[in-house]
């Protein structure tokens, strides 16, 4: 009774974390459409992030870092963080939140590659199938424009943008996550994506609804998504972890559909399928044995962050 009560908590907790995540582009869309740039809306919610995450660190004393570790989670903070952030935001500007969501998927496939590259994983027959489906669907996705919203060049690119930089959470969170806590990691690579954003900002007048939308990026999206997403991965095996995560990009484009009219045409819904079903033939192509020394249900998962995927383990670190 114990188990099943922790592995349903354990459910509740990651669909909780898909469900916050799902809230980042539609209620991004209320910022602007009350005069917020898209930089500005990613800046905030890296300044928020570091301002409850460096809570978090200094109530629990996982603050200190080694030195030689801290460049690469500055530089991270650049790329993972700043680049991210911001070209998702462009990207719903651009393209939509439903769209945005959805060439965010992108993610598996950019993982399968660098994970290939870097630390020589093999690129099996369902991953390249995987990666060959990922590719079709987004392009699908961008040729079949959007209704409700209308569909830039730089939209998409900015789309595909935030996909690749969302998988670099997956290899940041493999080399690290071994050795720190995910609130040491975000508790340096945050504030380094929020000044690297600085330069680009155009801050506009504070008003109600834009503070509300701060405040929701900031400790629904950012904090407590990851916070309620590690909970999960405390109770549930990581490739469970990982197929409940994809819910997100579905309730996304619901709340999309709700709060802003925005539908794609059959052709786009079909691409956005095939995306989430490469994310999901990735995170069943599982080794059969797992690596010797693991000590975790999925060495190469992060445990507790922005995940995506293989699609989960990229969540852990990161949105």
């Amino acid at each position: 009774m114990i188990a099943v009560s922790s592995h349903m908590k354990g459910y509740a907790f990651v669909l909780l974390a898909a469900s916050m995540w799902a809230l980042l582009g539609p209620v991004a869309k209320f910022g602007l459409a009350a005069g917020m740039t898209p930089l500005e809306l990613a800046f905030w919610r890296a300044a928020s992030g570091t301002l409850l995450f460096g809570i978090h660190a200094r109530r629990t004393g996982t603050m200190r870092a080694r030195p030689k570790d801290i460049p690469v989670f500055l530089v991270f903070g650049c790329t993972g963080v700043a680049l991210f952030f911001g070209s998702y935001q462009l990207a719903v500007q651009g393209a939509g939140a439903a769209l945005a969501s959805i060439l965010l998927y992108t993610a598996p496939a950019w993982v399968a590659l660098l994970s290939r590259l870097l630390f020589g994983e093999p690129l099996s027959r369902m991953k390249t199938m995987a990666l060959g489906l990922a590719m079709c669907g987004a392009g699908l996705v961008c040729l079949s424009g959007g209704i409700g919203h209308s569909v830039t060049t730089a939209g998409i690119l900015f789309g595909l943008l935030s996909g690749f930089t969302y998988s670099l959470h997956y290899i940041f969170g493999k080399t690290y996550l071994e050795t720190y806590s995910s609130v040491t990691l975000y508790m340096w690579s945050l504030p380094a994506g929020a000044l690297a954003l600085l330069p680009w900002v155009e801050f506009t007048p504070p008003t109600p609804t834009g503070v509300a939308v701060i405040l929701v990026l900031g400790v629904v999206c950012t904090y407590g998504a990851y916070y309620a997403y590690c909970e999960g991965l405390k109770r549930l095996e990581a490739t469970r972890v990982a197929v409940i995560a994809n819910a997100e990009p579905v309730l996304a484009a619901l709340l999309a559909l709700w709060w802003w009219d925005e539908l794609l045409s059959p052709l786009g819904y079909f691409g956005g399928a095939l995306v989430l079903g490469a994310v999901m033939l990735i995170v069943f192509d599982r080794p059969a044995v797992p690596s010797q020394g693991s000590s975790r249900e999925d060495e190469g998962s992060p445990a507790c962050a922005p995940a995506v995927h293989e699609t989960a383990a990229v969540r852990e670190t990161a949105l």
